[in-house]
């Protein structure tokens, strides 16, 4: 019988990335971009001013770092989504954003998008990509196994973007939004590590349903990566989420109204991070 491959011991991303323990990361939802399947027209410097408004408040805050994403077409989310216009503008996004706010960036992409994300990472200097459905897609049947998302990994060392970290979601509730096959938790995360992720996301679903502290433990014991929270983290779950978290994502809940394509809210970005800072 042959013995598991043993992995060996990774550099803590987050360790690298962020200057505090447990670094809370705001998200900027942009409006449908050129190229995506839902523009509609709008003037992409009005896209780009939005965005940077709502970097200089994640920032001013007190935010530790901000994902930038496509929200109402998840960049990349189908291959015949992925053009370059959309790519272009997506760079161009995080550049604005870059200049407005002095943190790390990110993006956002699902697991069939990842080779194009990383390439706009390179470019933008952003030090992350998000892949969300990254370890479902290893189990699931939808054709990704020998597909494109472990072809990123490749990827990322020939265009030599090894600086740029995967994130990578770990479903933690069964829904739409995951397509979990039969694996549990604890072997998504399993297979998210296996497959060269930095960080894994422990995210609940769409419909706003939160992590919870079990279902942290449960990604926790799948792998020795960090495990960040990925949705559903308000001042009121601080206490519990970010004791056995290493830090957390947090996106609508900061807007306006609690709705995600509304602008961030800098009252609630101040009490968020009011209680975080009760936790470090």
């Amino acid at each position: 019988m042959t013995p598991p491959k043993v992995l060996p011991p990774k550099v803590d991303m987050l360790e690298t990335l962020f200057p505090v323990k447990k670094p809370v990361i705001g998200v900027i939802h942009l409006r449908p971009l050129p190229g995506a399947p839902r523009y509609e027209g709008e003037a992409v410097r009005d896209i780009y001013a939005a965005a940077a408004r709502d970097a200089r408040t994640l920032a001013d805050g007190g935010i530790d770092g901000i994902i930038v994403e496509n929200a109402s077409d998840l960049p990349f989310a189908r291959p015949e989504s992925i053009g370059p216009e959309t790519v272009a503008a997506l760079t161009a996004a995080c550049l604005e954003v870059r200049n407005a706010a002095d943190v790390p960036i990110g993006i956002t992409c699902v697991a069939n998008g990842a080779i194009p994300a990383l390439a706009v990472a390179k470019a933008s200097g952003a030090k992350w990509v998000r892949v969300n459905q990254w370890a479902n897609a290893y189990v699931a049947n939808e054709g990704f196994l020998n597909g494109p998302a472990p072809d990123a990994m490749r990827y990322r060392a020939m265009i030599d973007a090894k600086d740029v970290a995967i994130f990578a979601d770990v479903h933690v509730k069964f829904g739409a939004h995951a397509i979990t096959a039969d694996r549990t938790i604890t072997e998504q995360a399993t297979d998210a590590e296996w497959f060269d992720a930095d960080v894994l996301i422990a995210t609940g679903t769409r419909t706003g349903s939160p992590t919870q502290p079990d279902e942290v433990e449960d990604v926790r014991s799948g792998t020795n990566l960090p495990v960040i929270i990925g949705s559903g983290l308000s001042p009121e779950q601080v206490p519990a989420l970010m004791a056995v978290a290493d830090g957390a994502i947090v996106g609508q809940w900061l807007k306006q109204d609690g709705l995600w394509w509304n602008p961030v809210d800098p009252r609630r970005v101040e009490e968020l991070m009011s209680a975080i800072g009760k936790v470090r």
